[in-house]
Formats: C-alpha cells, sequence, structure tokens
C-alpha cells in the first residue's frame, strides 16, 4: 500500500518548453548545445557554481548578448501552472506524505516564484513534507544516492513509495532500489490522472 508519493517537478506540475530556451539561445548567437554548456548546466544545477559563474559561462559562447537577454532566453522555458494540479495535489496532500525532488536551478525556481507569487508558490510548497532541490541538495537525479538521501532522511519504505517523473532515467533509477514508479508521459498524460493510473 504506497503511503508516500515523491513528485518531479517540470513537465509534472508547471508546463516546460525545452525548445523555447534553445531557440532563444540560438537568437543570441549559440550555434548549438555542447558539452561545455552541458557541463556548466549540471554544475548549476547541483549548486556547484555561482548564478554569475553560469550566465558568464553562456556569454562566452554568445559574446554580443547581454546578460539580461541570455536570463530571457534561459527563463523562456518556463510556462503556466495549471490551477487545477495545485488543487489536485492540495487533496492528496490530506491523505499521502508528499515530496518535491527536483532538477532545477536557482534562476528557474526565482522565477517561478515571481511569475506565480507567494501565495500560490506558498500554497504549493506547503502540500509537501519537504521539497528538494538539486541547487540546494548538491545531487541530482538519476544518481541513486539522490533517492537514498530523501529515503533515508525521512524513513521511507520503498515498496511503499511511489515516484513520479517525466525522464525514464529518473524512474529507472528510482526503480532500481524498489520504489514504485510512473515515467508520465508528457502531453498524453497529466498528473491528475494518478488515480486512473491505478498506481495508488
Amino acid at each position: 500500500m504506497i503511503n508516500t508519493i515523491i513528485f518531479d517537478f517540470g513537465d509534472i506540475f508547471i508546463n516546460l518548453d525545452k525548445q523555447a530556451t534553445l531557440d532563444g539561445l540560438q537568437k543570441l548567437g549559440l550555434k548549438e548545445w555542447n558539452d561545455e554548456l552541458n557541463t556548466l548546466n549540471l554544475a548549476f544545477e547541483k549548486g556547484e557554481i555561482s548564478e554569475e559563474g553560469f550566465l558568464n559561462g553562456f556569454k562566452k559562447q554568445m559574446p554580443n548578448a547581454t546578460i539580461d537577454e541570455i536570463l530571457v532566453a534561459w527563463n523562456a522555458i518556463l510556462l503556466d501552472f495549471p490551477l487545477y494540479r495545485l488543487e489536485f495535489l492540495q487533496m492528496l496532500s490530506k491523505k499521502y506524505r508528499l515530496f518535491l525532488l527536483s532538477n532545477t536551478d536557482a534562476i528557474h525556481i526565482t522565477t517561478f516564484e515571481q511569475k506565480v507569487g507567494i501565495s500560490f508558490y506558498s500554497a504549493f510548497y506547503q502540500c509537501f513534507e519537504k521539497v528538494y532541490f538539486s541547487f540546494e541538495i548538491g545531487m541530482r537525479k538519476p544518481d541513486v544516492a539522490i533517492y537514498n538521501y530523501v529515503l533515508n532522511k525521512h524513513e521511507l519504505s520503498p515498496k511503499r513509495t511511489l515516484f513520479v517523473d517525466d525522464k525514464k532515467e529518473n524512474t529507472d533509477a528510482a526503480q532500481s532500489l524498489g520504489i514504485h514508479v510512473w515515467n508520465l508521459q508528457v502531453g498524453t498524460e497529466d498528473v491528475v490522472d494518478l488515480f486512473d493510473k491505478k498506481m495508488i
């Protein structure tokens, strides 16, 4: 019997448009997303470099772009957070232990909070026993260490825990620890379909 649900954030609750960021960066002169930017992004998601270091790393590859322009392109990925998903989560929080576990960076979280406002994001965060952002804890999915960290810190039983994420490598890693998983298919499934999927 599932008593705990761990949720991803992007494309589970908030809608994303990853192509919008890529398009925006290319308009600023980026030829292609490369290994150097990938390394920069992973380091920023784990809180290993500062916002300034991250943005300057991008500026090196787009010397004619301003930091503000890079920020606008970087945040273009963030779309809307439908109210019905928050209401669903609030209902769930009365019956289950809920956790948020997201690979994200400080820029995106600050921008999300500014976009939705304090009453919305406070209501969202209050649904969870604990919110975990990769940049705050220095770990990211799909490293199994991050799942073990949450399981151990809250004395969770994998066989009574469900993990919901849109990336297969993330759900595969959780599944390897005995956690129940739902690899949600963005565009055809919605987190509010949880009961229909007979996941819980």
